[in-house]
């Protein structure tokens, strides 16, 4: 494993980046305002690029605490920035699904005022509702998410990080063969979304509508952070000597 190394001039560089990023935000006047605007009028184009921007940060962030530097071209940030624009267009639609329809699954099973419980003030009846969308959602497209990244990573691997893997057919049989599903299960499946996101979920769905894509356009940062992790290869085990 690479020791991360100290800071460098690549840091600064970044940081200032990231500076830019924010910097329209300090000329609003009132950016939260500005932002719940611009989900009310474009839902999908803001989603798009909320998690193009966030998780493809929170990527190339935990490549950097991992490895010790930033991604070279192969690791192509412009393609990845596009599929997680993809990606933020299917999370924002799966919360409208997700959010509709566990509440009458919920009332056919007998809670009846499911769905008034998730608009209500905080209560354990709020909580719960939330925690089913949560573990809904999380176990179902939460595992194709987290897979299809896998897939949609080494396919861009697979052309240097250029610009025409988001044209290029998708050898899926390939790339199934090359996943590290032992890795992809152990930390990406079995760890994450149990210890992380189905809690934080559960806080995403409890609270206001409005407020819902913006939290989980942060949370994208670390999304990016989990599955940069999640291509570490863990320490070989040591192995007693044959006889």
């Amino acid at each position: 494993m690479t020791t991360p190394s100290a800071f460098k001039g690549s840091d600064l560089i970044f940081l200032l980046f990231s500076a830019a990023l924010l910097s329209p935000l300090v000329w609003l006047d009132d950016p939260a305002g500005a932002l719940k605007a611009a989900n009310h009028s474009y839902p999908l184009m803001a989603s798009f690029i909320k998690f193009a921007i966030l998780a493809t940060y929170g990527e190339v962030l935990g490549l950097r605490i991992i490895s010790g530097h930033y991604p070279l071209a192969t690791f192509g940030v412009l393609p990845k920035a596009v599929v997680w624009g993809v990606f933020g267009i299917c999370i924002k639609l799966c919360f409208v699904v997700y959010v509709s329809g566990v509440p009458m699954a919920l009332k056919l099973l007998g809670m009846e005022h499911a769905a008034a419980a998730l608009a209500g003030p905080l209560s354990l009846d709020k909580f719960t509702v939330a925690f089913a969308i949560s573990v809904s959602m999380n176990l179902t497209f939460g595992v194709w998410l987290m897979t299809f990244h896998k897939i949609t990573d080494l396919h861009i691997s697979s052309h240097g990080g250029r610009m025409t893997s988001l044209i290029s057919p998708v050898h899926f049989g390939t790339i199934l063969s090359e996943i590290n599903w032992n890795r992809l299960w152990s930390f990406v499946l079995k760890k994450t979304i149990p210890l992380f996101w189905i809690p934080c979920h559960t806080l995403t769905f409890m609270l206001p509508g409005e407020f819902r894509v913006l939290f989980a356009a942060l949370l994208g940062v670390v999304l990016g952070l989990i599955l940069a992790f999640g291509q570490k290869e863990p320490a070989p085990k040591n192995r007693a000597p044959a006889v």
